[in-house]
Protein backbone atom coordinates (compact mmCIF):
# COMPACT_ATOMS: atom_id res chain seq x y z
CA UNK A 1 0.00 0.00 0.00
CA UNK A 2 2.37 2.51 1.00
CA UNK A 3 4.78 1.62 -1.98
CA UNK A 4 2.05 2.29 -4.23
CA UNK A 5 1.32 5.91 -3.01
CA UNK A 6 4.82 6.38 -3.33
CA UNK A 7 4.67 5.87 -6.69
CA UNK A 8 1.98 7.40 -7.10
CA UNK A 9 3.52 11.06 -5.49
CA UNK A 10 6.41 10.35 -7.69
CA UNK A 11 4.51 10.48 -10.57
CA UNK A 12 2.60 13.51 -9.91
CA UNK A 13 5.39 15.16 -9.03
CA UNK A 14 6.86 14.66 -12.31
CA UNK A 15 3.87 15.58 -13.60
CA UNK A 16 4.42 18.84 -12.57
CA UNK A 17 7.74 19.46 -13.05
CA UNK A 18 6.63 18.51 -17.00
CA UNK A 19 4.21 21.18 -16.65
CA UNK A 20 6.48 23.74 -15.47
CA UNK A 21 8.96 22.89 -18.16
CA UNK A 22 6.18 23.34 -20.87
CA UNK A 23 5.08 27.00 -19.24
CA UNK A 24 8.59 28.23 -19.18
CA UNK A 25 8.84 27.13 -22.64
CA UNK A 26 5.30 28.51 -24.09
CA UNK A 27 4.73 31.54 -22.30
CA UNK A 28 5.36 34.55 -23.79
CA UNK A 29 8.92 36.07 -23.00
CA UNK A 30 7.20 39.31 -20.72
CA UNK A 31 5.40 36.50 -18.68
CA UNK A 32 8.58 34.47 -17.79
CA UNK A 33 9.75 35.39 -14.52
CA UNK A 34 12.18 34.40 -12.07
CA UNK A 35 8.97 32.89 -9.80
CA UNK A 36 8.40 30.93 -12.92
CA UNK A 37 11.70 29.66 -13.59
CA UNK A 38 12.26 29.20 -9.86
CA UNK A 39 9.38 26.88 -9.95
CA UNK A 40 11.46 24.48 -12.32
CA UNK A 41 14.60 24.54 -11.26
CA UNK A 42 13.28 23.46 -7.69
CA UNK A 43 10.71 20.95 -9.28
CA UNK A 44 13.92 19.94 -11.00
CA UNK A 45 16.22 19.36 -8.48
CA UNK A 46 13.48 17.57 -6.31
CA UNK A 47 13.04 14.76 -8.42
CA UNK A 48 14.68 11.47 -8.42
CA UNK A 49 17.25 10.54 -11.13
CA UNK A 50 14.57 7.88 -13.40
CA UNK A 51 12.07 10.94 -13.35
CA UNK A 52 15.06 13.49 -14.07
CA UNK A 53 15.66 10.49 -17.69
CA UNK A 54 11.95 10.81 -18.53
CA UNK A 55 11.77 14.29 -18.36
CA UNK A 56 14.85 15.21 -20.44
CA UNK A 57 14.01 12.23 -23.07
CA UNK A 58 10.45 14.52 -23.34
CA UNK A 59 12.23 17.26 -23.76
CA UNK A 60 14.37 15.96 -26.42
CA UNK A 61 11.65 14.28 -28.36
CA UNK A 62 8.62 16.36 -28.25
CA UNK A 63 10.06 19.84 -27.86
CA UNK A 64 12.89 19.39 -31.12
CA UNK A 65 12.33 21.23 -34.18
CA UNK A 66 9.31 20.85 -36.61
CA UNK A 67 10.59 18.43 -39.33
CA UNK A 68 7.19 19.03 -41.24
CA UNK A 69 7.91 23.00 -41.66
CA UNK A 70 11.14 22.34 -42.21
CA UNK A 71 10.61 19.71 -45.45
CA UNK A 72 7.73 22.54 -46.17
CA UNK A 73 10.36 25.37 -46.45
CA UNK A 74 12.79 23.83 -48.46
CA UNK A 75 10.09 22.60 -50.85
CA UNK A 76 9.13 26.48 -51.60
CA UNK A 77 12.19 27.67 -51.31
CA UNK A 78 14.08 25.06 -54.11
CA UNK A 79 10.62 25.86 -55.88
CA UNK A 80 12.05 29.41 -56.33
CA UNK A 81 13.86 30.67 -59.44
CA UNK A 82 17.11 31.61 -58.40
CA UNK A 83 17.80 35.41 -58.67
CA UNK A 84 19.98 36.34 -61.60
CA UNK A 85 18.52 33.25 -63.50
CA UNK A 86 17.50 33.94 -66.96
CA UNK A 87 13.73 33.71 -66.21
CA UNK A 88 13.79 36.94 -64.45
CA UNK A 89 13.81 40.15 -67.35
CA UNK A 90 16.88 41.35 -68.44
CA UNK A 91 18.75 39.75 -65.62
CA UNK A 92 17.92 42.11 -62.84
CA UNK A 93 16.90 40.88 -59.75
CA UNK A 94 13.39 42.18 -58.75
CA UNK A 95 13.02 43.74 -54.92
CA UNK A 96 9.61 41.65 -54.72
CA UNK A 97 11.09 38.66 -55.56
CA UNK A 98 14.25 38.86 -53.68
CA UNK A 99 11.93 39.76 -50.68
CA UNK A 100 10.89 35.87 -50.97
CA UNK A 101 13.82 34.42 -51.08
CA UNK A 102 14.73 36.46 -47.56
CA UNK A 103 11.51 35.54 -45.98
CA UNK A 104 12.03 31.85 -46.58
CA UNK A 105 15.64 31.65 -45.58
CA UNK A 106 14.57 33.62 -42.29
CA UNK A 107 11.82 31.07 -41.60
CA UNK A 108 13.88 27.94 -42.47
CA UNK A 109 16.49 29.48 -39.73
CA UNK A 110 13.93 29.89 -37.29
CA UNK A 111 12.47 26.73 -38.18
CA UNK A 112 15.67 24.79 -37.72
CA UNK A 113 16.19 25.77 -33.66
CA UNK A 114 14.31 23.25 -31.61
CA UNK A 115 12.08 24.62 -29.43
CA UNK A 116 13.73 23.33 -26.41
CA UNK A 117 16.28 26.25 -27.45
CA UNK A 118 13.79 28.80 -25.49
CA UNK A 119 14.18 26.52 -22.43
CA UNK A 120 17.98 26.93 -22.64
CA UNK A 121 17.84 30.65 -23.08
CA UNK A 122 15.23 31.69 -20.69
CA UNK A 123 16.67 29.49 -17.64
CA UNK A 124 20.42 31.77 -18.93
CA UNK A 125 18.80 34.76 -17.94
CA UNK A 126 17.92 33.55 -14.28
CA UNK A 127 20.65 34.54 -11.83
CA UNK A 128 21.01 30.74 -11.04
CA UNK A 129 20.40 29.22 -14.71
CA UNK A 130 23.98 28.85 -15.89
CA UNK A 131 24.80 26.43 -12.93
CA UNK A 132 21.90 25.09 -13.59
CA UNK A 133 22.53 24.26 -16.97
CA UNK A 134 25.69 22.50 -16.07
CA UNK A 135 23.59 20.13 -13.95
CA UNK A 136 21.26 19.29 -16.57
CA UNK A 137 24.04 18.70 -18.71
CA UNK A 138 25.89 16.51 -16.20
CA UNK A 139 22.43 14.07 -16.17
CA UNK A 140 22.52 14.14 -19.89
CA UNK A 141 26.16 13.04 -20.17
CA UNK A 142 25.30 10.44 -17.68
CA UNK A 143 22.34 9.11 -19.57
CA UNK A 144 24.20 8.53 -22.60
CA UNK A 145 26.61 6.33 -21.37
CA UNK A 146 23.55 3.96 -20.75
CA UNK A 147 23.07 3.99 -23.90
CA UNK A 148 23.06 5.88 -27.16
CA UNK A 149 19.84 7.57 -27.86
CA UNK A 150 19.87 10.16 -31.10
CA UNK A 151 17.46 12.40 -29.91
CA UNK A 152 19.21 12.89 -26.50
CA UNK A 153 22.70 12.91 -28.33
CA UNK A 154 21.42 15.92 -30.49
CA UNK A 155 19.95 17.80 -26.98
CA UNK A 156 23.29 17.38 -25.32
CA UNK A 157 24.98 18.75 -28.48
CA UNK A 158 22.50 21.43 -29.12
CA UNK A 159 23.22 22.62 -25.50
CA UNK A 160 27.04 22.10 -25.64
CA UNK A 161 27.13 24.68 -28.16
CA UNK A 162 24.93 27.13 -26.15
CA UNK A 163 27.32 26.82 -23.22
CA UNK A 164 30.25 27.29 -25.03
CA UNK A 165 29.12 30.53 -26.50
CA UNK A 166 27.87 31.48 -22.91
CA UNK A 167 31.64 30.68 -21.69
CA UNK A 168 33.58 32.50 -24.14
CA UNK A 169 36.68 34.18 -23.00
CA UNK A 170 35.32 37.45 -23.04
CA UNK A 171 32.97 35.92 -20.23
CA UNK A 172 35.23 34.25 -17.95
CA UNK A 173 37.53 36.56 -15.22
CA UNK A 174 40.73 34.96 -14.33
CA UNK A 175 42.08 34.81 -10.37
CA UNK A 176 44.76 34.15 -8.38
CA UNK A 177 43.27 32.30 -5.71
CA UNK A 178 45.44 32.63 -2.73
CA UNK A 179 45.55 31.60 1.07
CA UNK A 180 43.33 34.90 2.11
CA UNK A 181 41.04 33.71 0.13
CA UNK A 182 37.30 32.99 1.65
CA UNK A 183 37.01 29.35 3.11
CA UNK A 184 34.42 28.01 0.95
CA UNK A 185 36.43 29.30 -2.14
CA UNK A 186 39.23 27.15 -0.88
CA UNK A 187 37.14 24.07 0.43
CA UNK A 188 36.16 24.12 -3.34
CA UNK A 189 39.87 23.89 -4.50
CA UNK A 190 40.30 20.85 -1.96
CA UNK A 191 37.01 19.04 -3.15
CA UNK A 192 37.44 18.97 -6.47
CA UNK A 193 41.49 18.82 -7.14
CA UNK A 194 41.61 15.80 -9.20
CA UNK A 195 44.90 14.90 -10.33
CA UNK A 196 46.57 14.94 -7.12
CA UNK A 197 44.63 15.63 -4.18
CA UNK A 198 45.20 17.47 -1.86
CA UNK A 199 45.67 15.51 1.80
CA UNK A 200 45.58 18.61 4.32
CA UNK A 201 45.78 22.21 4.65
CA UNK A 202 49.14 22.30 5.34
CA UNK A 203 49.40 20.80 1.48
CA UNK A 204 46.71 23.24 0.67
CA UNK A 205 48.76 26.03 2.37
CA UNK A 206 51.88 24.95 0.46
CA UNK A 207 50.54 24.51 -2.79
CA UNK A 208 49.19 28.30 -2.27
CA UNK A 209 52.54 29.52 -0.84
CA UNK A 210 55.83 30.78 -1.73
CA UNK A 211 56.92 29.48 -5.59
CA UNK A 212 53.68 28.15 -5.87
CA UNK A 213 50.49 29.64 -7.85
CA UNK A 214 46.67 28.65 -8.63
CA UNK A 215 44.99 30.29 -10.96
CA UNK A 216 41.21 30.04 -11.59
CA UNK A 217 38.31 30.68 -14.45
CA UNK A 218 35.25 32.55 -12.84
CA UNK A 219 31.71 33.66 -14.23
CA UNK A 220 29.57 36.12 -12.74
CA UNK A 221 26.45 33.80 -13.35
CA UNK A 222 28.39 31.15 -10.60
CA UNK A 223 30.31 33.14 -7.92
CA UNK A 224 32.38 32.08 -5.51
CA UNK A 225 33.11 28.65 -7.27
CA UNK A 226 35.95 28.28 -10.13
CA UNK A 227 35.00 26.52 -13.24
CA UNK A 228 38.14 25.48 -13.70
CA UNK A 229 41.74 25.72 -12.13
CA UNK A 230 45.47 25.46 -12.40
CA UNK A 231 48.34 24.37 -10.08
CA UNK A 232 51.82 26.47 -11.03
CA UNK A 233 55.74 25.57 -9.47
CA UNK A 234 58.06 28.09 -10.01
CA UNK A 235 61.37 26.34 -10.48
CA UNK A 236 64.55 26.61 -11.62
CA UNK A 237 64.00 23.38 -14.36
CA UNK A 238 61.40 21.29 -15.62
CA UNK A 239 60.46 18.86 -12.89
CA UNK A 240 60.91 14.55 -13.48
CA UNK A 241 58.54 13.69 -10.71
CA UNK A 242 55.92 14.97 -8.69
CA UNK A 243 57.50 14.21 -5.73
CA UNK A 244 59.93 17.24 -5.97
CA UNK A 245 56.69 19.21 -6.99
CA UNK A 246 54.35 18.59 -3.78
CA UNK A 247 57.10 17.76 -1.56
CA UNK A 248 60.56 19.40 -1.46
CA UNK A 249 60.25 22.24 1.12
CA UNK A 250 61.57 24.56 0.88
CA UNK A 251 60.82 26.08 -2.05
CA UNK A 252 63.96 27.80 -4.07
CA UNK A 253 63.59 31.53 -4.26
CA UNK A 254 60.90 32.82 -6.64
CA UNK A 255 63.73 35.35 -8.32
CA UNK A 256 65.78 32.21 -9.09
CA UNK A 257 63.13 30.45 -11.18
CA UNK A 258 63.22 30.28 -14.73
CA UNK A 259 60.12 27.33 -15.03
CA UNK A 260 56.36 27.69 -14.65
CA UNK A 261 55.17 24.24 -14.33
CA UNK A 262 51.65 22.79 -14.47
CA UNK A 263 51.49 20.25 -12.60
CA UNK A 264 47.59 20.08 -11.98
CA UNK A 265 44.48 21.35 -13.92
CA UNK A 266 41.34 20.39 -12.41
CA UNK A 267 37.85 20.93 -13.53
CA UNK A 268 34.89 21.51 -11.57
CA UNK A 269 31.62 20.82 -13.74
CA UNK A 270 30.87 17.69 -14.86
CA UNK A 271 28.21 19.18 -17.05
CA UNK A 272 31.24 21.17 -18.59
CA UNK A 273 32.81 18.10 -20.21
CA UNK A 274 34.17 18.81 -23.59
CA UNK A 275 34.38 22.27 -23.61
CA UNK A 276 37.56 22.99 -24.05
CA UNK A 277 38.10 26.39 -21.04
CA UNK A 278 41.80 24.94 -19.91
CA UNK A 279 42.99 25.63 -23.64
CA UNK A 280 42.04 29.66 -22.96
CA UNK A 281 42.77 28.88 -19.04
CA UNK A 282 46.91 28.01 -20.25
CA UNK A 283 46.93 30.90 -22.75
CA UNK A 284 45.96 33.47 -20.24
CA UNK A 285 48.22 32.15 -17.33
CA UNK A 286 50.93 31.84 -19.53
CA UNK A 287 50.26 35.71 -20.28
CA UNK A 288 50.04 37.02 -16.92
CA UNK A 289 53.20 34.85 -15.77
CA UNK A 290 55.18 36.63 -18.29
CA UNK A 291 54.23 39.80 -17.20
CA UNK A 292 54.21 39.39 -13.68
CA UNK A 293 58.08 37.38 -13.72
CA UNK A 294 59.85 38.14 -16.83
CA UNK A 295 62.58 35.79 -15.85
CA UNK A 296 60.30 32.87 -16.06
CA UNK A 297 61.18 31.73 -19.90
CA UNK A 298 60.23 27.97 -19.29
CA UNK A 299 56.24 26.83 -20.18
CA UNK A 300 56.09 23.13 -19.08
CA UNK A 301 53.53 20.75 -17.79
CA UNK A 302 54.21 17.68 -15.61
CA UNK A 303 51.41 15.38 -16.55
CA UNK A 304 49.95 12.43 -15.86
CA UNK A 305 49.60 9.43 -18.94
CA UNK A 306 45.84 7.92 -17.99
CA UNK A 307 45.07 5.47 -20.94
CA UNK A 308 48.65 3.70 -20.54
CA UNK A 309 48.45 1.05 -18.70
CA UNK A 310 45.28 0.33 -20.18
CA UNK A 311 46.28 0.16 -23.45
CA UNK A 312 49.36 -1.56 -22.66
CA UNK A 313 47.63 -4.49 -21.18
CA UNK A 314 45.04 -4.90 -23.13
CA UNK A 315 48.25 -5.42 -26.26
CA UNK A 316 49.82 -7.52 -24.24
CA UNK A 317 46.69 -9.88 -23.01
CA UNK A 318 45.59 -9.68 -27.38
CA UNK A 319 49.05 -10.63 -28.26
CA UNK A 320 49.70 -13.55 -25.56
CA UNK A 321 46.60 -14.77 -26.42
CA UNK A 322 46.81 -14.68 -30.16
CA UNK A 323 50.53 -16.74 -29.60
CA UNK A 324 48.83 -19.19 -27.45
CA UNK A 325 46.09 -19.75 -29.98
CA UNK A 326 48.81 -20.09 -32.94
CA UNK A 327 51.36 -21.88 -30.49
CA UNK A 328 54.25 -19.92 -32.24
CA UNK A 329 56.07 -19.25 -29.09
CA UNK A 330 59.08 -21.26 -29.88
CA UNK A 331 60.68 -19.42 -32.76
CA UNK A 332 61.13 -15.91 -34.35
CA UNK A 333 60.11 -17.42 -37.61
CA UNK A 334 56.79 -18.78 -36.54
CA UNK A 335 55.46 -15.73 -35.96
CA UNK A 336 56.49 -13.69 -39.05
CA UNK A 337 53.56 -15.31 -40.83
CA UNK A 338 50.66 -14.02 -38.77
CA UNK A 339 49.05 -10.90 -39.87
CA UNK A 340 48.11 -9.88 -36.62
CA UNK A 341 50.64 -11.39 -34.23
CA UNK A 342 53.13 -8.38 -33.25
CA UNK A 343 55.70 -9.29 -30.47
CA UNK A 344 56.14 -5.78 -29.32
CA UNK A 345 59.22 -6.29 -27.34
CA UNK A 346 62.85 -5.69 -29.06
CA UNK A 347 64.32 -9.36 -28.48
CA UNK A 348 67.34 -7.91 -25.86
CA UNK A 349 64.18 -6.73 -23.86
CA UNK A 350 62.51 -9.68 -23.96
CA UNK A 351 65.64 -11.64 -22.54
CA UNK A 352 66.10 -9.35 -20.24
CA UNK A 353 62.49 -10.14 -18.89
CA UNK A 354 63.11 -13.92 -18.90
CA UNK A 355 65.93 -13.73 -16.95
CA UNK A 356 64.87 -11.12 -13.95
CA UNK A 357 60.87 -12.01 -13.34
CA UNK A 358 62.01 -15.14 -10.87
CA UNK A 359 59.22 -16.38 -8.59
CA UNK A 360 56.92 -13.21 -9.32
CA UNK A 361 55.67 -14.02 -12.58
CA UNK A 362 55.78 -16.99 -14.84
CA UNK A 363 55.04 -17.27 -18.69
CA UNK A 364 56.06 -18.87 -21.91
CA UNK A 365 57.39 -15.40 -23.52
CA UNK A 366 58.49 -12.04 -22.32
CA UNK A 367 55.04 -10.37 -23.06
CA UNK A 368 52.99 -12.90 -21.03
CA UNK A 369 55.38 -12.54 -18.56
CA UNK A 370 55.30 -8.62 -18.35
CA UNK A 371 51.67 -8.88 -18.42
CA UNK A 372 51.85 -11.02 -15.44
CA UNK A 373 54.35 -8.56 -13.77
CA UNK A 374 52.27 -5.33 -14.70
CA UNK A 375 48.60 -6.43 -14.03
CA UNK A 376 48.38 -7.25 -10.18
CA UNK A 377 47.41 -4.21 -8.27
CA UNK A 378 49.86 -4.83 -5.67
CA UNK A 379 52.94 -3.73 -8.02
CA UNK A 380 55.21 -5.84 -6.16
CA UNK A 381 57.69 -5.78 -8.88
CA UNK A 382 58.79 -1.99 -8.12
CA UNK A 383 60.07 -3.22 -4.92
CA UNK A 384 62.76 -5.52 -7.16
CA UNK A 385 65.85 -3.43 -8.48
CA UNK A 386 66.41 -6.24 -11.31
CA UNK A 387 62.88 -5.70 -12.04
CA UNK A 388 62.61 -2.33 -12.80
CA UNK A 389 65.86 -2.50 -14.80
CA UNK A 390 64.46 -4.77 -16.81
CA UNK A 391 61.52 -3.22 -17.08
CA UNK A 392 62.30 -0.17 -17.78
CA UNK A 393 63.35 0.26 -21.77
CA UNK A 394 60.12 -1.69 -22.93
CA UNK A 395 57.49 0.30 -20.64
CA UNK A 396 59.73 3.79 -21.33
CA UNK A 397 59.78 2.67 -25.42
CA UNK A 398 56.09 1.66 -25.20
CA UNK A 399 54.99 4.51 -23.60
CA UNK A 400 56.46 7.20 -26.20
CA UNK A 401 55.09 5.21 -28.87
CA UNK A 402 51.75 5.11 -27.05
CA UNK A 403 51.94 8.89 -26.93
CA UNK A 404 52.97 9.84 -30.44
CA UNK A 405 52.32 6.70 -32.94
CA UNK A 406 48.87 5.44 -31.20
CA UNK A 407 45.62 7.68 -32.33
CA UNK A 408 42.24 7.42 -32.10
CA UNK A 409 40.49 9.66 -35.31
CA UNK A 410 43.77 11.08 -36.07
CA UNK A 411 44.21 12.27 -32.98
CA UNK A 412 46.02 11.23 -30.16
CA UNK A 413 44.95 8.30 -28.03
CA UNK A 414 45.48 9.47 -24.47
CA UNK A 415 42.71 12.00 -23.11
CA UNK A 416 45.68 14.09 -21.30
CA UNK A 417 47.86 14.27 -24.55
CA UNK A 418 45.33 15.21 -26.79
CA UNK A 419 44.08 18.25 -24.27
CA UNK A 420 47.78 19.23 -24.66
CA UNK A 421 48.68 18.60 -28.03
CA UNK A 422 45.42 20.85 -29.55
CA UNK A 423 46.18 23.84 -27.07
CA UNK A 424 49.87 23.84 -29.63
CA UNK A 425 52.17 21.82 -26.61
CA UNK A 426 54.80 19.54 -27.85
CA UNK A 427 56.22 16.13 -26.13
CA UNK A 428 59.40 17.56 -24.57
CA UNK A 429 60.59 14.12 -22.05
CA UNK A 430 58.79 11.44 -20.60
CA UNK A 431 60.34 10.19 -16.87
CA UNK A 432 60.49 6.85 -15.33
CA UNK A 433 59.25 6.60 -11.70
CA UNK A 434 57.66 10.21 -11.82
CA UNK A 435 54.45 9.34 -9.47
CA UNK A 436 54.65 6.24 -7.51
CA UNK A 437 51.43 6.87 -5.64
CA UNK A 438 49.07 3.81 -6.38
CA UNK A 439 46.74 5.81 -8.90
CA UNK A 440 50.52 6.71 -10.58
CA UNK A 441 51.09 3.05 -10.98
CA UNK A 442 47.49 2.31 -11.79
CA UNK A 443 47.31 4.46 -14.52
CA UNK A 444 50.85 4.81 -15.98
CA UNK A 445 53.20 2.69 -14.07
CA UNK A 446 54.83 5.84 -12.00
CA UNK A 447 55.84 7.34 -16.09
CA UNK A 448 54.89 10.95 -16.15
CA UNK A 449 55.51 13.08 -19.01
CA UNK A 450 56.31 16.92 -19.71
CA UNK A 451 55.16 18.86 -22.34
CA UNK A 452 56.35 22.40 -23.09
CA UNK A 453 54.85 25.47 -24.28
CA UNK A 454 56.49 27.67 -26.51
CA UNK A 455 54.57 30.88 -26.80
CA UNK A 456 56.09 31.47 -30.47
CA UNK A 457 54.94 28.05 -31.54
CA UNK A 458 51.23 27.49 -29.67
CA UNK A 459 49.19 28.86 -32.39
CA UNK A 460 51.46 27.01 -35.52
CA UNK A 461 51.85 23.88 -32.85
CA UNK A 462 47.80 23.33 -32.16
CA UNK A 463 47.00 23.72 -36.42
CA UNK A 464 48.84 21.39 -37.06
CA UNK A 465 48.05 19.25 -34.70
CA UNK A 466 44.27 20.18 -35.54
CA UNK A 467 44.57 19.75 -39.58
CA UNK A 468 46.90 17.04 -39.69
CA UNK A 469 47.17 14.92 -36.57
CA UNK A 470 51.03 16.21 -36.48
CA UNK A 471 52.83 15.62 -32.73
CA UNK A 472 55.45 17.64 -32.08
CA UNK A 473 58.14 16.18 -29.94
CA UNK A 474 61.49 16.53 -28.64
CA UNK A 475 64.55 14.04 -30.02
CA UNK A 476 64.89 12.49 -26.70
CA UNK A 477 61.07 10.94 -27.14
CA UNK A 478 61.50 10.07 -30.31
CA UNK A 479 64.32 8.29 -30.17
CA UNK A 480 62.73 5.75 -28.17
CA UNK A 481 60.68 4.72 -30.91
CA UNK A 482 62.87 5.69 -33.47
CA UNK A 483 66.89 4.69 -32.68
CA UNK A 484 67.77 5.19 -36.72
CA UNK A 485 67.34 8.33 -36.16
CA UNK A 486 70.68 8.30 -33.61
CA UNK A 487 72.80 7.01 -35.79
CA UNK A 488 71.86 9.10 -38.77
CA UNK A 489 72.60 12.34 -36.74
CA UNK A 490 75.91 10.81 -36.23
CA UNK A 491 76.85 9.91 -39.15
CA UNK A 492 75.96 13.57 -40.30
CA UNK A 493 78.81 15.18 -37.83
CA UNK A 494 81.45 12.58 -39.09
Amino acid sequence: MEHGKETLNHQRSFEVVRESMHSVISMNKTEVGDSVLNEFLEGYCSLSFENRRKLLLTLAKEYDLNRAQVRELIKQYLGLQPPGSEAQSGGVADEGFLSTFYRIERNLRHSLKPVYETLFERLNTHPEGLKFLTIIRADILSILTEGNIASLRALDSYLKEKLTTWLSPAALELHQITWDDPASLLEKIVFYEAVHPISNLIDLKRRLGVGRRCFGYFHSAIPREPLIFIEVALLKNIAETIQEVLWDNPPIAESEATCALFYSISSTQPGLAGINLGKFLIKRVITLVKIDMPHISVFATLSPIPGFMQWLLSKLASQSKLAKAEDISRSPADRSGLTFYENILEPEEERALIDSSGDLASGKSGMEIMLNLLTPTTHEWTNSDKLLSALKPPLMRLCARYLLQEKKRGKALDSVANFHLQNGAMVQRINWMADQSEKGLNQSAGIMVNYVYRPENIEEYAQLYFSKGHIHSSYDVKRYIQPVLENESKDSLL
